[in-house]
């Protein structure tokens, strides 16, 4: 018997990233060294999780696809191309320093509100954007009116953001840093990654991490549809790293400095119906990321404004995710029309154009591009499959069972082999043939290390959707079954070897 429950939304980010070192899930980069901040290393179990997200990605999006195709492109590209693409002009953020504590802020993401009281202004209060920013806010304001010993009514306070600040309100908001207005005037700072390419260290040999996988699909668009038999409608899909100098990297690793990306092009006749697509390709994501296990109830849509949206783009929508720390964006589906492939042909003097039988003209496609983080998506995961429960054995005895319930798509370890007795030499030479030929194929654990019921809950922490144990009436009894015990029910039924090669199948695809 048990009862479940996900901790409260500070409880559960704080459960979940402590799960994720102690487990071997994701650790600090360069930890030793004192870490380095918005970089992370992937444990034994982590890369584990982020492989078979991004297999099932694969295979979905690609292998069991007719219209896609894949390519795998330098992270160091021709500088020109991100000149053409616009990330050398315009791929920034807006950067907000504190001339006194040296920290520095996205302006987007540092609020501000005056603090009003019977119509008169009497200072300034920031906040660092949060679920709660505009509680936090509004408590800041109260603390002042109660130091400042003000009478009157306090207005509610009216979250704007640094990018929205006037010269003379800038002088005037408090870093939250120092408590006083400390903060400079917002700024561009690009977030691409320099460095430079070959011996000399000058203008020349300038080059840049790409921050984003998209840019090496559109340039090698034209050496697709010459060698890869495509026709249109088709996409072009990658995976891969991409950099980004974050200014504040946070959440995790939600927002990061170096992360995997996992993108599609998917180009379009000019005359084709964009919306359709753009529409399918929503569902399409939505319904994938309901494939690996994430609940319907934490996604969401956000269709930009279109007053927002580069001059360039048709429509952009974001999948969203409840996160413990909010709602925040998962997966981008944008339409960007010809912009890509025409600023390419342009810089590059290269037609990225195609010839259209039917009307024996020449155009250059459109695209939809769904584009995801990875890191994302494993964050995701772990927090959505996260539960604590209260479990009852048949002795009244109460204990927490900490359980991850990852879909068998990704789980890390799919089986768990074990053993009743390890001095028992008929149990653990039968469990160890079965854990040799389920290791040909899936991820399988073996272990004989102490109580059974103790060895459950060491998988259960994991995520290991089944544990298969070798016990007496194995070896004694005809049949040759086994106890398998579920996961998420921790219901156990005896079961064979032929039935649990059916269920993997079945289930890991």
């Amino acid at each position: 018997m048990s009862t479940s429950s996900a901790p409260e939304s500070a409880q559960l980010m704080e459960a979940v990233v402590s799960l994720a070192k102690r487990r071997g899930f994701v650790f600090q980069s360069s930890e030793i060294y004192g870490g380095l901040n918005g970089f992370f290393d992937y444990g034994p179990l982590g890369v584990e999780l982020k492989k078979n997200i991004r297999d099932c990605w694969w295979n979905d999006m690609v292998r069991r696809r007719d219209d896609i195709v894949g390519v795998e492109t330098s992270i160091i590209m021709h500088p020109k191309v991100w000149e053409a693409s616009g990330h050398v002009a315009g791929f920034s953020d807006p950067l907000v320093d504190c001339k006194v504590s040296k920290n520095r802020y996205r302006a987007d993401q540092l609020f501000f509100a005056p603090v009003i009281i019977d119509g008169v202004t009497h200072g300034y209060v920031s906040a660092l954007e949060s679920e709660k920013t505009t509680e936090d806010l509004q408590a800041a304001a109260e603390l002042m009116k109660r130091k400042k010993a003000i009478q009157g009514t306090l207005a509610p306070v009216q979250p704007r953001d640094m990018t929205e600040a006037k010269p003379e309100e800038i002088a005037l908001i408090p870093s939250p840093a120092t408590g006083n207005p400390d903060l400079t005037a917002p700024r561009a700072f690009n977030m691409m990654f320099q460095t430079n390419v070959g011996a000399m260290t000058d203008a020349s040999s300038v080059a840049y991490l790409r921050p984003e996988t998209a840019q090496g699909m559109f340039v090698d668009f034209k050496n697709v549809v010459d060698t890869g038999r495509v026709k249109l409608p088709f996409g072009i899909a990658q995976t891969g790293k991409s950099f980004r100098n974050e200014i504040t990297p946070r959440n995790f690793i939600f927002r990061s400095r170096e992360f995997e990306q996992m993108e599609m092009e998917f180009f379009i006749h000019e005359d084709d119906d964009w919306a359709k697509w753009h529409r399918y390709w929503i569902n399409w994501c939505k319904d994938w990321l309901l494939s690996i296990g994430l609940p319907e109830s934490h996604l969401s849509e956000y269709d930009h404004l279109k007053e927002k949206l580069a001059f360039y783009s048709k429509g952009t929508t974001d999948i969203m995710f409840k996160f413990p720390f909010g709602v925040q964006e998962l997966w981008g589906i944008a339409a960007r029309g010809n912009y890509d492939l025409t600023q390419h042909a342009n810089a590059s003097g290269k037609p990225q154009d195609i010839f259209d039988e039917a009307t024996k003209k020449k155009f250059v496609p459109h695209v939809i591009e769904p584009a995801v983080g990875l890191d994302r998506i494993f964050l995701a995961v772990l927090a959505s499959a996260y539960a604590e429960e209260q479990v009852t054995d048949e002795k009244g005895n109460t204990e927490t069972r900490t359980v991850l319930r990852l879909s068998p798509r990704i789980a890390p370890v799919k089986v768990a082999v074990l053993p009743l007795l390890k001095n028992k030499e008929a149990l653990v030479a039968r469990a160890q043939a079965l854990y040799k030929k389920i290791k040909r194929k899936y991820p399988c654990f073996y272990d004989e290390a102490g109580a059974v019921g103790r060895r459950y809950r060491r998988q259960d922490e994991i995520g290991t959707p089944w544990c298969v144990t070798i016990d007496f009436d194995t070896i004694e009894k005809e049949g040759d079954t086994f106890t398998l015990r579920e996961r998420d029910s921790m219901a156990q039924k005896r079961i064979t070897e032929a039935d649990l090669f059916a269920l993997l199948e079945e289930q890991v695809y």
